[in-house]
């Protein structure tokens, strides 16, 4: 009994299982990570088009996917072609688009920004202007765009006045929220160290304000892509929401498909570039 105990006492422990080398488990999380993130969007949007196939199925007017792709591709095969002023394709119509967009929204930007820091650091600017901000900003882009016509005579500025109008309500708000919240003691220390108006504008206000106004200019880029198209179906002339519109006059649905998309695309690059800088330049406190 004893000499077994002995034995038994004598065994050699099990060696420990091998375990895989750090970079291994590090290639595995990302490997893990990748596949979550593409896995989901996968399998949503062949969710999305088996639903559109039923759909379109049921309802003999809507295209399936495979002729909308059909159409795409020939759509695509050439998006330059130029006929005349209203036969043009997707491609021209679309770069008249973002041309617009870029123009309005660069002006908003000019004038919506200067004037959100004189409502965030003056409180006299601020009871004077905050009023009619509140009072314009919910109004209906669409609902400037006669406005436009009757200034401007033309349907081009006409557009470009109402992606302006819409643009620059969300610069002004978020611009002049984060010079409110700009803690008091950097202004003091200003103060203290008897800079300018133009330092501490340049020093201290807008490092600290850059975040918040980064977030305004992401959610006018949105509104502006949004008010293009149906600014442009009323308008006429060049652009994607004439030519979607123009596509539905003609009854060719897989095209107008195909526009809610090319739309949709767009918008999605626009707001993840604009994501993508405001992180870049957001900080946050420990």
């Amino acid at each position: 009994m004893s000499t077994v105990t002995s034995m038994e006492r004598a065994a050699p422990a099990a060696a420990p299982a091998p375990r895989a080398a750090p970079w291994a488990d590090a290639w595995r999380e990302r490997l893990e990570a990748a596949l979550r993130a593409v896995v989901g969007p996968v399998a949503g949007f062949a969710l999305f088009v088996l639903v559109w196939q039923v759909v379109a199925m049921r309802i003999p007017e809507i295209p399936t996917p495979g002729v909308t792709w059909r159409a795409a591709v020939e759509l695509f095969s050439d998006p330059f072609y130029d006929n005349g002023p209203n036969d043009k394709g997707i491609g021209w119509n679309l770069l008249a688009s973002l041309q617009r967009v870029g123009i309005g929204f660069g002006l908003a930007a000019l004038v919506g920004i200067p004037v959100g820091f004189a409502i965030g650091r003056y409180a006299p600017v601020r009871a004077m202007f905050s009023p009619i901000v509140s009072l314009l900003r919910p109004v209906s882009p669409l609902a400037w765009l006669p406005l436009g016509l009757l200034l401007f005579k033309a349907a081009n500025p006409a557009a470009i006045w109402a992606i302006f109008i819409c643009s620059i309500w969300p610069m002004i708000i978020n611009t002049a929220v984060g010079v409110s919240r700009v803690p008091q003691d950097y202004l003091n220390v200003a103060r203290v160290l008897n800079l300018s108006e133009w330092k501490v504008t340049t020093k201290v206000l807008l490092p600290a304000v850059l975040p918040y106004m980064l977030t305004g200019v992401r959610l006018s880029i949105g509104t502006a892509w949004l008010v293009i198209v149906a600014a442009e179906m009323l308008t006429g002339g060049t652009g994607i929401g004439f030519w979607l519109w123009d596509e539905w006059n003609n009854l060719k649905v897989e095209h107008i498909v195909i526009a809610i998309f090319v739309i949709g695309i767009v918008g999605l690059i626009l707001e993840t570039l604009l994501v993508a800088l405001a992180r870049r330049f957001t900080y946050t406190e420990e």
